[in-house]
Parts: structure tokens; sequence; C-alpha cells
């Protein structure tokens, strides 16, 4: 009895310990941490006090664009943001006496096929850089990343006679040859597949499955983020590309896309400011809209593309 007695003092002495201690509610920080708890809540307003006038610095010409479009050609030399009298004469015009209905559907079919193509060729050749040995690959590899250092104004002359000799000056086939596929997109889809583990393909190989069926069947469906931002890059590269389509189809008015056509609202003596902000906005639409569906994705494939060298 005693023995028990005994042993259970220190249990006993331990209790009115922590009865004596001062009263603390479950789950209260000590006292240093609400002063560190106010010092991460003013960072964070000041964080995002500073994203949102950033944001509103961007976001200020698009909302200037919108409302000079809305405007009339006399009111829109002023420096209202709000129009007086809002119309949508601008956007009727570009659409009927500028034939901006054909640039856009020629823009929508140039940056469509450029981004299949792209697609399929830098998703084949991205893997083959990644996961097929062969001899020169690295070499390979280097040279077709050499050619993300040269301008394109370095390339006119030879593409130029090259299109020029093969009568592709013109023609959509000849704006095709040369953006069949983007050392860009290699490098993204190359990048991504490393980051893969081999234990997928491993698994492949136990079922009999070849280089193609496991690149379409295993690789391709885990190289969706990768994909989204090949998709979002070479879509919105073709879709603001002003430079080759100036070259190509410069002797064919019809075949112009969208940034040639906005050129044709400035002139010597005026420009069309509620026309010209009308085409703008017609323009940026469908690019916005993509990157809202695809950013996730997007984001996800090219931190992933930047892991693994």
């Amino acid at each position: 009895m005693a023995t028990e007695e005994r042993s259970a003092a220190p249990h006993l002495g331990a209790v009115e310990q922590l009865g004596e201690e001062p009263d603390f509610t479950v789950g209260t920080p000590p006292t240093g941490i609400p002063g560190r708890a106010r010092t991460e809540k003013a960072r964070r307003v000041v964080t995002y006090a500073v994203l949102l006038a950033v944001s509103i610095l961007f976001f200020v010409p698009f909302l200037w664009s919108v409302s000079t479009s809305l405007k009339t050609l006399p009111e829109s030399v002023g420096f209202n943001l709000i129009p007086e009298h809002p119309t949508l004469n601008a956007y009727r015009q570009a659409f009927s006496a500028f034939n901006f209905d054909r640039y856009f559907v020629n823009s929508v079919f140039l940056a469509t096929v450029v981004t299949l193509t792209n697609l399929v060729l830098a998703s084949i050749g991205g893997y083959a850089f990644a996961r097929i040995r062969f001899p020169g690959r690295e070499v390979l590899f280097l040279a077709v990343l050499a050619t993300l250092m040269i301008p394109d104004q370095l390339r006119l002359v030879p593409l130029f006679i090259m299109l020029t000799n093969a009568h592709l000056i013109g023609t959509y086939q000849g704006y095709f040859a040369i953006n069949l596929v983007h050392a860009t997109s290699l490098f993204l889809m190359r990048q991504y597949f490393l980051t893969i583990p081999k234990d997928f393909e491993e698994a492949a190989k136990l079922d009999a499955a070849g280089y193609f069926k496991t690149f379409s069947r295993v690789m391709l469906p885990l190289a969706g983020p990768a994909l989204a931002a090949v998709t979002i890059l070479t879509f919105q590269g073709t879709w603001n590309d002003f430079y080759w389509p100036l070259i190509i189809f410069q002797e064919d008015p019809s075949k112009f896309p969208l940034p040639l056509g906005i050129s044709h609202f400035k002139d010597l003596y005026q420009t069309l400011w509620p026309q010209l902000m009308a085409a703008s906005v017609i323009t940026i639409l469908p690019i916005a809209v993509i990157y809202v569906f695809f950013q996730r994705y997007f984001v996800a494939g090219v931190a992933a593309a930047g892991v693994k060298g």
C-alpha cells in the first residue's frame, strides 16, 4: 500500500504543479508569435497591394483600348476614359470596310495548323531526344538549341531564296514549311519527358510495347502540362507573327493575318483610332481566352521543363 502511495505521489505532485501553471488556452501560441503573425499579415498586405498596383498598371492600356474602340473618331483624340456617346460603329467598320473577317480567318487557320504540327513533331522529337539513345544525340540537340540564337533577320535571305526556288512565296505552304516545329517546342517537350520516371517505360517494355506504343500510350498522356505550354506559346507566337507573313504573303493581301490587317488602319496622313483599337481588342481576345483556360497547365509545364537538364 505504501509503495503504491509513493508511486502515485510524483504524479500527484506533477498534477499540482500543472495546476499552479498559468492558464493557457489549448492551441494558444507563445507570446512572441502574435507579433510575428502581425508582421506576416502586414507583409502580405503590402505584397498584395504592390501586385494590385502592377496589375492595374498593365490593365490600364487594355482598358483604354476598349474605351477608344467605343468612341467616335473626333472623341478618340481626347483623354476621357469613359466614352460620352458609346458606339459599336468601329467594330462594324473593321469587319465590313476593311475585310477584317478575312484576316481573322487567316490567323485562325495559320495558328491552328502551326500549333498542331508543333505538337506532333515536338512531342515525337522531344521523346527521341529524352529517351532514345542514338549516335550524335547530344550534338544534334545542341545544334537545335543553337538555332535559338540566330535571329530571323539573318535567316531571311537563305530562306527567301529557298522558298522562291520552290515556288512557295505567296502560299500557305511556304509559311508552314518554316514553322513546322520550333526549337523552343522541342526543348520544352524534351525537358518534360526527362522528368517522367523510367519505371513507366520499363513497365511498358514488360508488356512488349515498342517505342511508338510506349510514346503514344504511356508517355504522351503524362505530358499534358508540357503540351499545354507548347500550345499556348506556339499559338500566341503565330497569332502575333508579323515578320514572316509580311515576307511570304506580300504579293497576296487576301492571305494577310491579323497583324498585317491591323496595319491598314494607319496611313501617312491619319490614323483611324477607334477602328484600330477595335481590331486590337478582337485580336487580343482569343489569346486571352486560351491563356485563361490553359494557365494552370502552362505554368506546370514550364516549371517542370526547367527542373532537369
